[in-house]
């Protein structure tokens, strides 16, 4: 294995933002799910999560929502520049900070009025409820992990994939396996979900198909695929079935690749699934 493939560009930031190489038994997939994890563990990398910070990786994943790692790291390294320290609580700063200089100061991120409220409401409510940046970030990682994510999802503006990141990216649990648009896609578009899942359903599927020490890697590798070869409008198979290193796993729900229509996997007309 590589110290490190993983780009620093993916939502858990590389070498930067925590985790190690780790290898695997060969041997069968049990199921189709986790072949095609298995397949991407060797076409990117294998890692387990776990260690970064649970209230900056919150506000990190906030940042990203609805905008890319482009757009977002930027203005995350901003944020933590002007109010985080090495000595410094992220919550209570944030807490007490002005609005519109937050807001300014995360504007690379877009939405960035939304986003600067929402990170102040959440950085309040972790130093009422725990007191302290320090104090969640146990929470978040000897909590039990089902109250964790209840907890999480009660939180201004944090859906299931933000809680499930901060879950998998903080606290290092196994078998979580955030899904972002391109994880809702690819699988949907594989045939290893059904076409007309919504993002919990795809969820539910990996969870119990993938082992959940595969969980972590398989999030981050899909994204990578998902940038590089199974993009929304063009994937890699309308230049032809060679191009894409998924296609013998693939039933290409939505994609026609002798006519180029693509479309989301819940349109695709029966004949097509």
């Amino acid at each position: 294995m590589p110290d490190d493939p993983e780009p620093a560009e993916n939502i858990s930031g590389g070498a930067a933002g925590g985790g190690t190489a780790a290898e695997f038994a060969p041997g069968e997939a049990a199921t189709r799910a986790e072949a095609v994890v298995d397949r991407l563990g060797e076409l990117y990398w294998r890692k387990t999560y776990g260690g970064q910070d649970a209230f900056e990786c919150l506000v990190r994943t906030i940042l990203s929502q609805n905008t890319s790692d482009v757009a977002s790291q930027p203005a995350h390294d901003a944020l933590v520049d002007r109010y985080g320290g090495e000595r410094t609580d992220l919550a209570e700063s944030l807490a007490g900070a002005d609005r519109s200089a937050l807001a300014e100061t995360i504007s690379p991120a877009g939405l960035h009025n939304q986003k600067s409220a929402r990170i102040i409401d959440i950085a309040e409510l972790v130093l009422e409820e725990w007191g302290s940046a320090a104090a969640f970030d146990e929470y978040v990682r000897e909590g039990d992990p089902d109250d964790v994510r209840e907890r999480l999802l009660a939180m201004n503006g944090v859906g299931p994939k933000t809680a499930d990141c901060v879950l998998l990216f903080a606290g290092g649990r196994p078998g979580v396996f955030p899904v972002d648009t391109h994880v809702h896609r690819i699988y949907r578009r594989l045939g290893v979900a059904p076409a007309d899942a919504d993002h919990e359903a795809v969820r539910a599927v990996l969870e119990r198909e993938v082992p959940a020490e595969k969980c972590g890697f398989g999030h981050t590798a899909t994204i990578q695929f998902g940038r590089e070869y199974c993009e929304a409008r063009t994937p890699a198979c309308l230049d032809g079935l060679d191009e894409c290193p998924l296609s013998d796993v693939c039933d290409r729900v939505g994609v026609d690749p002798d006519t180029g229509r693509v479309v989301d996997p819940a349109e695709a007309a029966p004949d097509e699934e």
